[in-house]
């Protein structure tokens, strides 16, 4: 799955999605992302997995960094997906970005930019 967020609205759009029509509950599910900084793509990407019929209780989310915003968005809309995190930042700026996060480090990983 892709998604890229809109700078100015922070709303994400999918430009790649090659989930399988139906996953069972009982699907174990590992979502890669480098960054989380409000949370919101991420709860996107949650509800496109759920909706197939997995389990938000099997899904794993592995990022490098993330901000308070994502984790509270995440844990109130989807309180059994855990998250692994190798850094918290503690703030976002006034565009929604990690301060001081890693510079577009998601677009640069895979060439959005």
């Amino acid at each position: 799955m892709g998604y890229a967020r809109d700078e100015a609205t922070l709303v994400a759009t999918p430009y790649l999605n090659k989930l399988p029509p139906s996953l069972a509950p009982d699907d174990l599910i590992l979502v890669a992302d480098t960054m989380l900084a409000t949370g919101g793509t991420m709860a996107q990407v949650i509800e496109d997995i759920v909706s197939r019929g997995a389990s938000d209780a099997n899904i794993r989310i592995v990022s490098a960094v993330v901000a308070p915003p994502a984790l509270k968005l995440l844990g109130e809309r989807f309180p059994r997906v855990k998250v692994f995190a190798g850094m918290i930042d503690a703030e976002l700026d006034e565009r929604g970005f990690i301060v001081p996060g890693l510079g577009d480090a998601g677009d640069r990983a895979f060439g959005t930019l």
